[in-house]
Formats: C-alpha cells, sequence, structure tokens
C-alpha cells in the first residue's frame, strides 16, 4: 500500500517537471500547479495555499529608484568642521520615494481619519505646530492662522511636524493604502482606527516598529496578507543613504554600458551653480533656498526663486528620477538616529544607523552640555527655503530631537521594491 503511494508521488512529481519544461523554470509568478520539490498539488485540501501573483501592487505618490552604486558623503569643504561625513563607497538597493514631499492637504486628510477613527489624545498628538512660524521680531503672524489649512496653501509642504508625528504618519498611511487595496479600492474607515483609544505615548516605534502594518489586514480568509502578495510593503521614512542617493539621481550621468562612475554632481542637477543653464528658464534659480543675507527670492518685478518662504511641492524642474525638490524648499526627516559617519563603522549594503548600534549615547557628554547627541536626535537633509546654497548638497546633513520641529524641515515616504535582488 505504501509502495502504491509512493509511485503515485513519482508519477505526480513527474508530470509537474514536465509542466515546468514547458513553461519554463518555476518562478514567483507562475509557481506552477505542483511543488517541485515535494510533488505535492497546491491548493487543495491538504495543500499549501499559493496565491496568483503578477507583481507588487502600486503604491500611491511613488516613484521606482533604481539603486545600485554611488560614493556617499559630502564632497564639499566641511564649513562647520564636523568631520561626520566621510566619503564611502557602498551600494543601495533599488527603492520607492514619494516624487514629492508630503503637503498640507495630505497631512489634513490624516487629520480628517484619525480624527474619526482615532482617540482624540492621538488626534492633538498629531496637530502640527503652526508656532514654528513665530518669530519675535518677525510678522509671520499670518502663516501661523493659515499656512497649514488655508486652500491656496494646499500643496505646500507641511511643516511643523516632528519626527515622530511623521513616522506615526507612514504607518497610518500604510494601513490606510491597504485597507484601500483589501476593500477592492474602495477606501472605507475601520471600526476603531489604526491607534485606538488606549494608543499610549510610545506611537512612534521607528522602522521595527511599523513591520506588521501591512500584514494587520490578512483576515485568514482569503483577504489581503502579506504572503498573498496583495498588500503593499510598509510606507515609512527614507533610509539617510536612500534619501542622498535618491538626490544625486546620478542614473542621469550614466551612458549604457559604461559601468565607471565619472560624474558626481554637487546638486540634484548638472553643473556647479544652482541656476538653469538651458533655454528660455535659463538663470532661473533651480531650487527654493536663500540667496544671501537678507535675500530670500530677489527683487519685485523679477523674483528669480518665486518663493520667500515654501513653495508648491510641484514646483522647480524633478531631478532624473523624477523627485521634485530633493533640494530646497524644506529639509526632510529621514529614519536615521544622528552619528558622526565614516567608512570605517558603516555597512556597505544598505547603510543604516539604528539605535543601540555602535558609538553608544553614552560617550556623548549631553547631561554636562558638551554635546547634543543621544538616542533621540535623528538626521534631516536638503536644504530649505531658509538655508544658504551650501546646504543643498545632497552630502550635507544636520540632527534635530526626534520630538522637535521647525518651519524648515517636512519630510517624504519611501518604500522597499519587495520582492526583487535589485
Amino acid at each position: 500500500m505504501k509502495l502504491n503511494n509512493y509511485l503515485r508521488l513519482v508519477l505526480v512529481g513527474a508530470v509537474a517537471l514536465a509542466g515546468c519544461s514547458k513553461k519554463g523554470p518555476a518562478s514567483a509568478t507562475n509557481p506552477g500547479k505542483y511543488s517541485s520539490t515535494t510533488g505535492i498539488e497546491y491548493n487543495t485540501e491538504k495543500g499549501m495555499a499559493v496565491a496568483n501573483f503578477k507583481k507588487i501592487p502600486e503604491g500611491p505618490g511613488l516613484v521606482f529608484i533604481e539603486g545600485g552604486r554611488t560614493v556617499l558623503g559630502s564632497g564639499e569643504e566641511d564649513v562647520t568642521m564636523s568631520h561626520d561625513n566621510i566619503e564611502r563607497t557602498v551600494t543601495i538597493a533599488s527603492f520607492y520615494m514619494d516624487e514629492a514631499e508630503v503637503a498640507n492637504i495630505h497631512w489634513l486628510e490624516y487629520l480628517h481619519f484619525i480624527r474619526t477613527d482615532s482617540a482624540e489624545e492621538f488626534y492633538k498628538s498629531a496637530l502640527p505646530d503652526t508656532t514654528v512660524w513665530a518669530r519675535d521680531l518677525s510678522f509671520n503672524d499670518p502663516y501661523v492662522t493659515y499656512y497649514l489649512r488655508y486652500p491656496g496653501f494646499r500643496f505646500f509642504p507641511v511643516v511643523g511636524v516632528s519626527w515622530l508625528q511623521a513616522d506615526d504618519y507612514c504607518t497610518w498611511r500604510t494601513a490606510k493604502v491597504n485597507e484601500r487595496l483589501a476593500s477592492g479600492g474602495d477606501s472605507k474607515s475601520g471600526k476603531g482606527g489604526l491607534f485606538g483609544k488606549k494608543k499610549d505615548k510610545g506611537a512612534a516605534a521607528g522602522a521595527e516598529g511599523t513591520a506588521s502594518a501591512a500584514g494587520a489586514l490578512s483576515d485568514g480568509k482569503g483577504g489581503a496578507s502579506i504572503e498573498k502578495g496583495n498588500t503593499l510593503p510598509n510606507y515609512r521614512l527614507p533610509t539617510e543613504a536612500e534619501w542622498e542617493y535618491a538626490a544625486q539621481a546620478l542614473i542621469g550621468t550614466q551612458e549604457v554600458g559604461n559601468e565607471n562612475q565619472e560624474e558626481k554632481r554637487i546638486y540634484p542637477w548638472d553643473g556647479k551653480s544652482t541656476r538653469n543653464a538651458y533655454g528660455r528658464k535659463q538663470g532661473q534659480f533651480l531650487a527654493n533656498f536663500k540667496r544671501g543675507r537678507g535675500d530670500y527670492a530677489g527683487i519685485a518685478g523679477s523674483l528669480n526663486d518665486g518663493a520667500m518662504i515654501t513653495e508648491q511641492v510641484y514646483a522647480y524642474p524633478p531631478n532624473d528620477y523624477g523627485l521634485y525638490n530633493m533640494a530646497g524648499n524644506v529639509n526632510e526627516w529621514v529614519q536615521d538616529v544622528y552619528r558622526p559617519l565614516s567608512f570605517q563603522d558603516v555597512e556597505d549594503l544598505n547603510p543604516f544607523r539604528r539605535n543601540g548600534v555602535g558609538d553608544p549615547a553614552d560617550k556623548y557628554d549631553k547631561k554636562g552640555y558638551q554635546s547634543l547627541i543621544d538616542d533621540h536626535v535623528r538626521v534631516y537633509k536638503g536644504g530649505s527655503w531658509r538655508d544658504v546654497a551650501y546646504w543643498l548638497s545632497p552630502g550635507t546633513r544636520r540632527f534635530m530631537a526626534e520630538d522637535s520641529a521647525t518651519a524648515t524641515i517636512g519630510f517624504r515616504c519611501a518604500m522597499i521594491n519587495a520582492g526583487s535582488n535589485k
């Protein structure tokens, strides 16, 4: 009897192999009807369920960033004498990134949904600090009242948002987009919301804490799940390495078949100038930044960068990846905890600085006011409307406490390229 069973399995395996030979080797999108190791048929009462899979669903707002080798670190003169970003060669895996900064309208949508399905305490914790516009010696009072909510500012980048708030937004966005996918495209709010009534102060758990957001929609009854490939991976803040790589956009400098990196950009565009060197817009600035002391936009009648404060998130030409405002407009939060970086203390594949790994915080005398560094300061990059051109270079970096906010820092989201080794 047992011999007959074994012969039956062998026969099934032979059929499976014959099927593979006609359709080519098994793959993620064509796994075959039978297991190539046991011959057991998939999707039967006793066999393993193997869902149909074509490709990762499209994430709203994202642009594909093809990865590769690059040199990270500041090529500019170290004017701050911080020695915290030594040049080093690394490889960055392909990923997705928002084509533009998260805008006021997106944050207002976030507030709308969490006000209806989350605890009031959490809703209040998600409100941006609009007082970041207030200055003792400036009349910026109207921005305090109108910048976030007035319709004319809808597509200006949200500011006054801390790293912790931005990280929470990524968690919410992941759940909301996957909720829409699970319901066949109909975005409906679930009972209780993502952040329930027992939401505590530890809402933002960083990159590690959002890992369950995409998989949480699995209902075990044929709904959305990671195993089915019908949910999106987590929206998250980009790592510093991803952000810098995307800002460099060196894909625009490479010729087909040439593996040598023969050019390195000072800014996210070609050339050594912050001005457009070509066409009808020759001479126009390519980013929103502070031109010099007291000069934010130029002279009336010929306003050059066109913005005294922030500008709309789709203003200025995109870089060669199709990303807008990777220099200027607002600085952007990234995932990494701040530490000085050198070629000696960094992984050369997908580098990332997380909490509690090397260079411990107790080496820095924060209690004695000799340092500002601890495990709760995060990196921000890119330069802003209030910064001079030095900070527009992708390799420059600064840091601030993760629970702090300013009128010059916003963010955008990123996502892994799931199911790919590139």
